[in-house]
């Protein structure tokens, strides 16, 4: 309790000295000493005007607490030079990286930076007055927000009975898929072994771990291989528990904890009956010993130690998170025990998911609040980024050092900085490219005017990155990519809702849903790691506690906030 009334503390002096400082966004002024109105007007003495490059410095607070310094980065002085705008970033004082405690002392100040991306906590923001509407100012000073947007703008709008948009995407904007994880992965060897056949039905792929564990049941280092792992003794059994669920049993895209039916009614997905199938399955798996004993109970650095090992034959995860783990067997040459990612799925009759486009995700997003005291030029600045120069600058970097341009006017990147953007950790913070996260992008894939691509990465360039062992299970598959296998974009509908799971919540519908999932994690870790035959009972168990705490009301308070998002 000490620690947690020291940190707020903290926060709260740190929040009331920087707003102190910046006078609420005081520094937020152009130099002609006019200021303008919340809805985009100017002050009888002026404000902004077109085309002012007057210095001016915002203070941004960022939650996700990843950027550098704004004016020791190449690009942002670049950006700054470009629009007369420096950014002063804060991020969260907790330990934890937690935003709602700092945000909760804004509130209760009611003093806020000049722009800001909370990430969940957007919707205490928006409850409490603090984030203006930025739809008129857009329509004034955002040409290049509009045309960024395109026809899922409208996406931006708070709800039903609110039409303003108080916060910009943070995600790219109609992005491409080059690389994916899949519903689940395997070990290139594994796949080598068996003539690059790979699995798309959960019985192919169990039948495949266990055919490899018997011809390999120690690493050529002497450790006792390992068919199935997981990281599920903290919040990551969400990414390689239950996520993979969704993705395999129910064949259902990514919107969280989350199934939406054909009528847009929404169910806590760790009830439907493809899910108990599929934890029955893991039982069975867990029983046989495939599935890793410790997988509830080791630590996540542990997981990550055991699959840069090389031990592990399989796992159902997202790709960022055992990136790390790739990262230390491509540095010792073990290529074939990296992970491809697979269109597995539990019914063959469904369509794995996962190039399937689900919209522009809204929930999370960079807004200017009403401490802002010059909105005209914050808004100038977010419609710079959203332009092809600032697009290109902030993706790119800076033209004859980051990349080059051929003689057929494409970028490019030298091999020695492709190597450096991969292999040093610190690239984004010492560049400043890609690096503050929050701002409004373009995704990968999108071209420029001139037909070029407005970020590095591309299907051109994810080719010709392939290590050798990728490059082989492409020339086997007929591919040029590794996602060929998969079930296409252009084979499913995009939905008229963003994912989910990216939505702002409101307060009482958030803590529900955690009390749900506080119940769920325990209980489904039970109905695996006990014997198969205490499985039913189990499983009844714990949707038996789900109802007695809420589960059908939870169900329906989703389902009517989803229809206030539905275009």
């Amino acid at each position: 309790m000490k620690k947690r009334i020291l940190a707020m503390l903290m926060a709260g002096a740190m929040i009331t000295g920087m707003l102190a400082g910046c006078g609420g966004g005081s520094d937020a002024t152009s130099t002609d000493g006019g200021s303008a109105s919340a809805d985009g007007s100017t002050g009888a003495e002026g404000g902004s005007e077109e085309g002012d490059m007057s210095p001016i410095t915002f203070e941004y607070y960022n939650a996700d607490g990843k950027n550098g310094n704004w004016s020791e980065t190449a690009v942002g002085a670049a950006i700054t030079e470009a629009t007369g705008v420096t950014l002063e970033i804060t991020y969260p004082v907790s330990s934890t990286g937690d935003a709602s405690e700092d945000v909760a002392l804004m509130i209760a100040n009611d003093e806020y930076p000049d722009m800001i991306y909370s990430k969940a906590s957007v919707t205490n923001l928006y409850e409490a007055g603090a984030l203006i509407d930025m739809r008129d100012l857009i329509e004034q000073y955002g040409p290049n927000i509009k045309k960024m947007y395109g026809d899922e703008y409208e996406k931006l709008k708070w709800g039903a009975e609110d039409d303003g948009i108080y916060q910009l995407s943070y995600m790219g904007v109609r992005g491409t898929l080059f690389s994916t994880g899949g519903t689940c992965q395997i070990q290139y060897a594994v796949l080598a072994e068996n003539n690059w056949e790979y699995p798309t039905t959960l019985e192919e792929y169990e039948a495949m771990i266990k055919k490899y564990l018997e011809a390999h049941p120690t690493t050529e280092d002497g450790l006792e291989t390992i068919g199935i792992s997981m990281s599920a003794s903290d919040w990551h059994w969400m990414i390689t528990l239950g996520n993979p669920a969704g993705f395999i049993a129910d064949a259902a895209p990514d919107n969280g904890q989350w199934l939406i039916d054909e009528n847009y009614n929404c169910t806590y997905k760790h009830t439907s009956d493809d899910e108990k199938e599929y934890f029955r399955w893991l039982s069975r798996m867990y029983d046989e010993g495939i599935l890793d004993q410790n997988f509830a109970t080791q630590t996540d650095d542990d997981y990550i130690a055991k699959l840069s090992s090389g031990r592990v034959v399989a796992i159902t995860d997202a790709n960022w998170h055992y990136m790390q783990a790739e990262a230390a067997l491509k540095a010792e040459g073990k290529m074939d025990k990296t992970y491809c990612g697979l269109p597995v799925v539990m019914d063959p009759s469904k369509k794995a998911p996962t190039l399937m486009y689900q919209g522009l995700q809204v929930g999370y997003g960079l807004g200017i609040t009403k401490s802002c005291e010059d909105p005209v030029r914050a808004i100038k600045f977010l419609d710079y980024l959203c332009s092809e120069e600032g697009a290109i600058l902030y993706r790119w970097g800076i033209e004859g050092t980051h990349y080059f341009v051929d003689e057929n006017g494409k970028r490019y990147r030298t091999e020695e900085e492709i190597t450096k953007s991969k292999t040093d950790p610190d690239y984004g913070k010492t560049t400043g490219i890609g690096n503050y996260v929050g701002f409004p992008i373009y995704g990968d894939g999108v071209l420029d005017s001139n037909g070029d691509y407005m970020t590095p990465t591309s299907k051109e360039s994810v080719m010709s990155e392939y290590n050798e062992i990728e490059k082989e299970a492409c020339q086997a598959w007929g591919a040029e990519l590794l996602i060929d296998i998969f079930p296409q974009p252009d084979e499913f509908e995009t939905p008229v809702y963003s994912p989910l799971w990216a939505y702002a919540i409101p307060q009482e519908l958030s803590n529900n849903v955690s009390i749900l999932d506080e119940i769920a994690f325990p209980s489904l870790v039970k109905c695996v790691t006990e014997p198969e035959s205490s499985f039913d009972a189990n499983w009844d168990a714990m949707i038996a506690e789900l109802k007695a705490n809420g589960l059908d009301e939870t169900n329906a308070m989703m389902t009517e906030f989803l229809a206030t998002k539905v275009q």
